[in-house]
């Protein structure tokens, strides 16, 4: 198993968000986890790569508890996170956010061939690799965001909301690259509200309400339901 979290009680101040809640990823295995907003799916992320410490319970991560594990130390280890909010450099060029994602993980021998390989997933990068950040797209910033985590080639992305205010046409040329990334052997826990796009593309699926994952199941049976919004 690649990532198991057991029993977690994670909140902010005085205000507890999830409770008592386990999950797991195992290796090359691409997860969604859907649910009401509110829910606590983001709280859940920042969980496990390490930005919250939970109150209660644990994390492993290929094997070791990172429970108490800075987000700096977990990305060397292969464990990347991209935030639903906007995570770059706005006056950088692509360029430039690139390779300070590939500095930040102290690995720069290979950085050219790190670099062909964010390009091979997303070619506008390519062309645009000169511009500013913030001159890009939605959803060619969100493209950005995502081949930065690339950069450190995890063993494990979580995603936070790549869908958010996409087009349906980026929305699906996101969930392609997703699939390319996973036939790379990178293991995916996907966060979405866009649920048909979630459930196509993950092999199992978390539902989680009121802090709480109260269903884990396959793909195959969640397409069989009739509807799902009695889960909600």
């Amino acid at each position: 198993m690649l990532l198991e979290a057991k029993n977690l009680d994670v909140g902010y101040q005085e205000k507890q968000v999830i409770y008592n809640t386990s999950v797991h990823v195992d290796s090359g295995e691409f997860v969604a986890l859907i649910g009401h907003n509110g829910a606590g799916k983001t709280t859940l992320l920042k969980t496990l790569c390490g930005y919250l410490k939970p109150s209660a319970g644990t994390v492993i991560y290929k094997g070791e508890d990172i429970t108490a594990k800075s987000p700096a130390i977990n990305v060397k280890k292969g464990l990347s996170f991209v935030h639903q909010e906007k995570s770059l450099f706005p006056n950088l060029s692509v360029l430039e956010n690139l390779e300070l994602a590939g500095y930040a993980i102290g690995k720069t021998a290979d950085l050219k061939e790190r670099l062909n390989d964010a390009y091979h997933l997303f070619p506008v990068l390519r062309e645009r690799e000169k511009q500013r950040a913030e001159t890009l797209s939605g959803g060619q910033q969100k493209q950005l965001a995502v081949a930065m985590s690339m950069l450190v080639r995890p063993d494990l992305l979580l995603l936070d909301e790549p869908s958010l205010g996409l087009s349906p046409n980026i929305v699906r040329e996101m969930g392609k690259v997703l699939q390319q990334i996973q036939s790379m052997g990178t293991a995916i826990l996907l966060v979405e509200q866009n649920v048909k796009m979630a459930i196509s593309l993950a092999q199992r699926i978390y539902v989680m309400r009121t802090g709480q994952i109260i269903l884990d199941d396959t793909r195959e049976n969640m397409e069989k339901r009739t509807s799902l919004w009695d889960l909600f």
